[in-house]
């Protein structure tokens, strides 16, 4: 699981069969362009939007079969025809960076799975398109995968994602367990924030285990891959529980040993 920019994403891994790694790398650039143009700089809400609306305008080129103008967009949409990707995921992932500029808070655990829906499960389906793989089991299993990760990242990045205003749980269960957002300004684990954050850290493992079938189901190098990367999330999930959701004190990251371990747990579950 790599930790910086897109996170969901397994950029160009070593695993990847050559063939599909400059493919997996120019996608990944577009999603992380896509999400710096959200997160980074000083630029207004309104730059912001109209700057990725010009990312919709160059999907639009490749939609009508017409020449982007850039460099990036050139390139993509080689990618695209010559893998025959489907462009919705690109554009849901443009909604999802949108959002992200216009909406700070989640009303419900509904709304949280929605921007998941945008955010996340996206990249699955491409990877899935990349290995010609259209069964709806196998993408029902790649979307709750992508959104448990999604969630995890929502689970490690509490105060990374506050400081930004931006909080990913649901308003509805803070208040359930009387957790302000004082008390998350304060990076405060106490009162019912270990209750909380354990009834979120199950939630998200039993989602991404419905989802850990898909390592099975699919052969090969992406099976591994797919294998090491739910169990990557299954380790910080478990590292999240050791510490009772204590982000603050200590954000689990995963190290050496766990990728050792991971590789080998991966190999003997193909």
């Amino acid at each position: 699981m790599p930790t910086n920019h897109y996170e969901n994403f397994p950029v160009a891994s070593i695993l990847l069969p050559r063939r599909l790694r400059r493919a997996v790398t120019v996608i990944y650039h577009f999603a992380r362009t896509a999400d710096d143009i959200a997160d980074e700089g000083d630029a207004t809400a309104t730059e912001r939007l109209s700057a990725l609306n010009t990312y919709r305008a160059e999907l639009q080129h490749i939609a009508q079969n017409t020449p982007p103008t850039t460099p990036l967009f050139t390139e993509l949409a080689v990618i695209i025809k010559k893998h025959q990707l489907p462009l919705q995921p690109f554009y849901d992932l443009l909604d999802a960076f949108s959002q992200d500029v216009v909406k700070t808070r989640y009303a419900n655990f509904g709304e949280v799975m929605d921007y998941c829906k945008k955010s996340a499960n996206p990249v699955g389906r491409l990877m899935l398109a990349l290995y010609n793989e259209h069964d709806p089991r196998s993408v029902a299993y790649s979307d709750a995968i992508c959104s448990a990760l999604q969630l995890i990242n929502f689970h490690q990045d509490v105060a990374v994602d506050y400081a930004k205003d931006r909080i990913y749980l649901p308003q509805d269960e803070l208040a359930h367990y009387q957790i302000s957002e004082a008390q998350i300004a304060r990076h405060d684990a106490g009162g019912q924030w270990s209750p909380f954050m354990l009834m979120q850290i199950e939630r998200t493992r039993k989602l991404l285990q419905a989802g850990a079938p898909l390592g099975k189901v699919l052969k090969g190098r992406i099976g591994l891959e797919l294998r090491m990367i739910i169990m990557g999330g299954s380790t910080v999930l478990e590292k999240l529980h050791h510490v009772r959701g204590d982000i603050y004190t200590q954000r689990p990251v995963l190290v050496p040993r766990d990728w050792l371990n991971m590789l080998y747990r991966a190999l003997r579950a193909k």
